[in-house]
C-alpha cells in the first residue's frame, strides 16, 4: 500500500542488480545534500546532532537501494520517502519514525531486506518498515481483495506500533500531491480509497490537518470541476461577508479582552470538501452552507474554557439545543472542546469553538500529538490511549471476519464521522456510530452480552434491541442464557464489531445445527440397514473419512445436513462391514412413523422452507434432500411432491416437535371491494393478528373487484386462521384463500 504502480504518482524503472547480500547497498552516496533533503532537515530542526546524522545516514541507504528508479513524474524515487518523512517532521514525530518513512519501499522495493535494516538502525525502525509493506508476494484473485488484505496486514502493524499507520497516511498525503502524474483512472480510483478509508482513519486518530488535506486533495481528484466551482466562490467572498467577519471578530476580542482572558482568536475558513459535504447531506445551497461564521478561540486552561463560554453567550445569545461540551465527554478520537452556536449580528449564525492549547495541538495532529507535546498526554482520554483501544477493538473483530474483505467494510462502517455519546448503568460513557441500536451498544459492551441480548432499558423503559440510540440515553442491557443471535439482526446493526460477532455465531451455530441433523439423517438410513452410528466400528468409520478426505466426523455429518453427500450412500459404505449389515440380509426395514426426524424452526441453517407451498406447522409435510440447501421441507399438497416421490432416496421424513419457535412465511390471496381505504382495513386486520405484513401486491384489479397477496409471517396452522378470520370479518372483504 506504499508508492508503486498500484498507488500514486510512481513508476519504476526496474532496479539496478544489486549484490546478493544487500549489504554493499549502505555504502554511501557523495556530494552535497539535494535541496529535498535539507527542507527536511529544517522541518526536522527540533533533533539533535546525533539523530540528524542518523536521518542523513538513512537516507544515504535509501538513495542507493532506489537508485535507477524514478517516478511517473521523471523525479528520482527517492524523493517520495523523502517527502513522506517531511511530512512527518512537520508533525514533530521522533528519529525513529522518520528514518522508518525514508525506508519505507525498500523492503518492497529493492534488494535491502528487514535483517540488513534490523543490523544497520535498528529492530523498531525494521519493524515500523515491515509494517508498511504490502503483501506483493501473495496472489489474489483481484484488486480489491489485494487492497484488503494489505489493510488488515497493515492494522496488526498497527496494533504493535501506532507510528506504522502515521508513515501510511503521510505516504498516502504525498501521494495524493503529486497525483497528477497518474491516468485518469488510477486517480479516480485512488481518490476514492483515500476518501473511504485514509483521510476516515486520520478523522478517526484525531489528525484533522492530515484528515482535511486529504479530503481536499481527494475531492479534487475525484469531481474537479465541482471543486474548482466551490474554491472559487469561496475566494471571491463578498465584500459585506468579509467585514461581517471582522465586526464579530473585532466584539469577540474586546469581550474577552475585558475579561482578562488570555486567549487566541481565530476565525475559521471551511474547506470545499466540508461545503460540497454539507450541501449534499442537508439539501442545502452554497449560500446557505457559507452564511455561517466560524471562530476558534484558544485560551490556556479548563476552567478558562468555560469562563470564555461565558463571555461569547453574554456578547451573543445561543441557540438553543446547539451547545455541545466535548471536554467533559470527548470524542472517540481523543477531541476535547466546547462548542456552541450564536445569533450573529447579521442574521447569520456564528459557530465558536473553545479549547486549550494542548486540546487544540491534539485536535490538529491527534495521535501525533503525543510525541511532540508530552505532558498530560498519557491520560485515558488522551489521543493516543483512545487510538489504542479503538485499534484493539478492530484486531479482535478481524479475527472473527471470514475474509479481509469483509473486514474492511465493516472497518468502514466504523469509520462514521459522526458518532452517539451513551451512558452504561454505571455511568461509563462508550461512543457508537450514528444510527446504532441497543444490539450494537450491547456488543460494544462484551461480545456475550451482545449474543445472549434479548432486550434492553433505554432510559429505565423496556425497549425492543432495534431501538436506535441517541447522544445521552442511559443503556442497560436485558440478558439471557438460553438467547441466541438471530440472523435478522444484521438487518439494523450498523456498528462493524456487532455484524462480525453476530456472523461468526450464526456460523457456530450453523455448523452445530448441521452437525446434529447430518447425525439423525445418518441415524434413521443406518436403522433402515438394522445398525446404528454407535455400532459402526470405529476403525470403519476413520478409514471411510480417511478416504473422503474428511478432518473429522463432524464435517461428515454437516455435508449430509447440507445435501453435499447422501446419508443412504453414506450408510450403505458404513454398514457394508458391520455385524447385520446388508451382506447378511437383503430387506431393508420399512421406516416406522416415529423415526420422522422431528423440526423445531431452529434449524434454519441447514433446513430451509419451499417458496412453492409456504409450509408452516401444523401442516403435514416432507423432506426433500437439496444439494447445497440441505433439507428443502415442502408440504404435502404441494404439486412439485408427486415429482420428487420419484427419487425417494432423497426424501426424508421430516415432522414437526411439539414445541416449535419462530415465524414463518405464509401467504394469503384477498379479494375485496375496490374502493378507498380497503387495503388499509385488511392490513390493520392482519396486524391486529400480530401477525407481520412483509410484502402486497395487486394481482387483479378493476373498478369493483382486487384481488391481492399478501406474504404475511404466522407462528403456526392456529395463528393463520385467527388471521384468515379476522379478515374475513372485513365487510370490504368478498374471499380469503390460502395460497
Amino acid at each position: 500500500m506504499s508508492a508503486h504502480p498500484a498507488t500514486p504518482g510512481s513508476t519504476r524503472t526496474p532496479a539496478r542488480s544489486a549484490p546478493a547480500a544487500g549489504a554493499a547497498l549502505l555504502d554511501g552516496v557523495d556530494g552535497s545534500l539535494p535541496d529535498y533533503v535539507q527542507e527536511l532537515e529544517r522541518a526536522a530542526s527540533y533533533l539533535d546532532d546525533s539523530q540528524r546524522q542518523q536521518l542523513r545516514r538513512a537516507w544515504t541507504v535509501g538513495a542507493s537501494a532506489h537508485a535507477g528508479q524514478t517516478r511517473k513524474s521523471g523525479e528520482p524515487y527517492i524523493t517520495h520517502p523523502v517527502a513522506v518523512a517531511r511530512v512527518l517532521a512537520e508533525q514533530g514525530l521522533d528519529v525513529e519514525t522518520l528514518i522508518a518513512a525514508i525506508l519505507h519501499d525498500t523492503i518492497e522495493d529493492t534488494p535491502v531486506t528487514r535483517e540488513c535494516l534490523a543490523e544497520e538502525f535498528g529492530e523498531t525502525v525494521a519493524e515500523l518498515v515491515d509494517g508498511v509493506t504490502k503483501l506483493d508476494k501473495l496472489q489474489f484473485r483481484d484488486r480489491a481483495e489485494a487492497t484488503a488484505e494489505s489493510f488488515r496486514k497493515m492494522l496488526l502493524a498497527m496494533s504493535r506500533d501506532l507510528r506504522v499507520i502515521l508513515i501510511k497516511l503521510a505516504d498516502r498525503l504525498h501521494n495524493m500531491r503529486t497525483l497528477g502524474a497518474q491516468s485518469a483512472e488510477a486517480r479516480q480510483r485512488i481518490a476514492r480509497e483515500t476518501l473511504e478509508i485514509y483521510a476516515p482513519i486520520a478523522q478517526r486518530l484525531g489528525m484533522n490537518l492530515i484528515k482535511a488535506e486529504l479530503q481536499d486533495l481527494g475531492f479534487r481528484a475525484l469531481h474537479p470541476w465541482r471543486h474548482a466551482v466551490i474554491e472559487k466562490r469561496i475566494r471571491t467572498q463578498p465584500v459585506v461577508r468579509r467585514e461581517a467577519l471582522v465586526q464579530i471578530e473585532a466584539n469577540l476580542a474586546q469581550r474577552l479582552a475585558k475579561e482578562k482572558l488570555q486567549h487566541r482568536l481565530i476565525s475559521r475558513v471551511k474547506s470545499p470538501w466540508s461545503i460540497y459535504t454539507k450541501m449534499r447531506a442537508e439539501h442545502k445551497s452554497f449560500t446557505q452552507v457559507m452564511d455561517v461564521f466560524g471562530f476558534r478561540i484558544v485560551v490556556r486552561s479548563v476552567p478558562d474554557c468555560y469562563h470564555a463560554l461565558g463571555v461569547v453567550h453574554a456578547t451573543y445569545k445561543p441557540l438553543d439545543a446547539r451547545f455541545r461540551d466535548f471536554i467533559a465527554i470527548p470524542k472517540a478520537n481523543g477531541y476535547q472542546s466546547l462548542h456552541t452556536v450564536l445569533f450573529g449580528p447579521y442574521g447569520s449564525p456564528v459557530e465558536v469553538q473553545i479549547r486549550t492549547e494542548e486540546m487544540d495541538l491534539i485536535a490538529e495532529k491527534g495521535i501525533a500529538a503525543h510525541w511532540s507535546y508530552k505532558d498530560g498526554a498519557e491520560g485515558p482520554n488522551s489521543a493516543q490511549s483512545r487510538a489504542h483501544s479503538w485499534i484493539t477493538g478492530l484486531v479482535e473483530s478481524q479475527h472473527a471476519t471470514g475474509s479481509s474483505l469483509e473486514f474492511l467494510e465493516n472497518v468502514k462502517v466504523d469509520l462514521f464521522p459522526d458518532e452517539v455519546y451513551l451512558f452504561t448503568p454505571k455511568g461509563d460513557i462508550m461512543s457508537l456510530p450514528r444510527n446504532s441500536t441497543a444490539l450494537d451498544f450491547a456488543y460494544a459492551v462484551h461480545t456475550d452480552v451482545g449474543n445472549q441480548a434479548v432486550a434492553a432499558r433505554v432510559d429505565g423503559k423496556l425497549s425492543p434491541l432495534r431501538t436506535r440510540l441517541g447522544s445521552g440515553q442511559r443503556v442497560e442491557i436485558i440478558t439471557a442464557r438460553s438467547s441466541t443471535p438471530k440472523p435478522q439482526w444484521l438487518e439494523f446493526v450498523v456498528s462493524g464489531k456487532a455484524r462480525t460477532a453476530i456472523r461468526q455465531q450464526l456460523k457456530q451455530i450453523g455448523h452445530e445445527d448441521a452437525v446434529q441433523l447430518g447425525h439423525r439423517m445418518l441415524d434413521r438410513a443406518l436403522e433402515g440397514l438394522d445398525t446404528s452410528l454407535d455400532r459402526v466400528p470405529q476403525v470403519r468409520i476413520d478409514t471411510y473419512l480417511a478416504e473422503h478426505r474428511f478432518p473429522r466426523l463432524e464435517a461428515l455429518l454437516a455435508e449430509i445436513a447440507l445435501g453435499n453427500r447422501m446419508p443412504s450412500q453414506v450408510a450403505q459404505a458404513l454398514a457394508r462391514e458391520t455385524p447385520g449389515g446388508p451382506e447378511r440380509r437383503k430387506a431393508v426395514r420399512t421406516p416406522r412413523p416415529d423415526d420422522r426426524i422431528l423440526i423445531t424452526g431452529a434449524e434454519r441453517g441447514v433446513i430451509s422452507f419451499a417458496h412453492c407451498c409456504l409450509p408452516i406447522p401444523g401442516d403435514e409435510i416432507m423432506g426433500y434432500h437439496t444439494a447445497g440447501k440441505g433439507v428443502v421441507v415442502h408440504r404435502m399438497d404441494c404439486p412439485n411432491v408427486a415429482e420428487y416421490r420419484k427419487s425417494p432416496d432423497r426424501w426424508v421424513p421430516i415432522g414437526w416437535d411439539r414445541e416449535v419457535s419462530g415465524d414463518f412465511a405464509a401467504a394469503l390471496k384477498i379479494e375485496v371491494d375496490n374502493r378507498p381505504g380497503a387495503l388499509a382495513q385488511v392490513a390493520a386486520a392482519v396486524a391486529d393478528a400480530e401477525s407481520n405484513i412483509d410484502r402486497v401486491e395487486y394481482l387483479e384489479r378493476d373498478t369493483n373487484v382486487a384481488v391481492m397477496k399478501f406474504s404475511i409471517e404466522v407462528a403456526d396452522r392456529r395463528h393463520l386462521a385467527d388471521v384468515i378470520r379476522r379478515v374475513r370479518r372485513l365487510q370490504v372483504v368478498l374471499g380469503v384463500q390460502r395460497i
